[in-house]
């Protein structure tokens, strides 16, 4: 059993709901991260720094100009490199001891779904509904829990699937085809603080389920509105039929 920083994560350490014992379950998890944009770089910075022993970070873009105001992992000397890259290198920067694996490519089916079944938990932070429903798709089958968000414009939202059991719902069950074409930030826009909420959020329920602790975003919807200041939830109900989960 490796023995915990008891220096860098005092903090965690003085939480009941941590401690030695949770802080040892960080260090022996792992995490897939599917994206690695104004969400993505947000979580996988909180869970590099809190101690996750294994992360996984998988994205195919470069590092564009315009994704600098919210994607605070990147500098502009990062523009036109990988995200992946300049993400691990980040990350290892801000903590040495997590492994970081990369995963620079587009995965097919099989490829996904080995990823997801290898792995604690998956943190979608992806910005398109295919993928999303992909990722699903996979942690359907390997019964993997799932944490999903978006942002646009002033709003985010957040959603946790453990998929654990045949009763409750997917993330499949919340959408209909109707809404493929989903909008992105390239054409509504983004308040750059609004990706760094949903992300610090999405870190935070993902590091709640590696610790045991329950979510009160299971088979819930958070929403966000950053333009009223307010939240709300919506239950989530499985969808009769549903052709991932039904």
């Amino acid at each position: 059993m490796t023995t915990v920083d008891p220096v860098r994560y005092s903090r965690h350490l003085a939480l009941p709901q941590v401690g030695q014992s949770g802080q040892q379950r960080l260090e022996r998890a792992s995490v897939l991260v599917v994206g690695l944009g104004g969400l993505g770089s947000v979580a996988s910075l909180y869970l590099a720094n809190a101690g996750v022993g294994h992360l996984i970070i998988n994205d195919f873009d470069k590092v564009d100009a315009t994704n600098l105001p919210r994607q605070i992992l990147f500098h502009e000397s990062d523009v036109g490199e990988f995200k992946t890259h300049a993400t691990a290198e980040r990350l290892r920067a801000a903590n040495p001891a997590p492994h970081v694996n990369v995963l620079n490519r587009r995965l097919d089916t099989d490829e996904l779904r080995d990823a997801v079944g290898a792995c604690s938990l998956v943190l979608d932070c992806t910005d398109n509904f295919p993928t999303r429903l992909a990722l699903n798709a996979a942690c359907v089958a390997t019964r993997t829990p799932l944490v999903t968000g978006a942002a646009i414009r002033f709003e985010g939202q957040v959603a946790v699937f453990l998929n654990n059991d045949s009763d409750s719902p997917c993330y499949r069950c919340l959408y209909s085809d109707e809404d493929e074409n989903f909008a992105n930030c390239a054409g509504q826009g983004i308040l750059a603080p609004v990706a760094g909420t949903i992300g610090a959020l999405l870190a935070t329920e993902a590091l709640k389920l590696l610790l045991g602790l329950d979510s009160g975003l299971r088979n819930r919807l958070w929403i966000y509105d950053a333009l009223a200041g307010v939240a709300r939830t919506v239950t989530i109900r499985k969808a009769p039929g549903c052709p991932v989960c039904g």
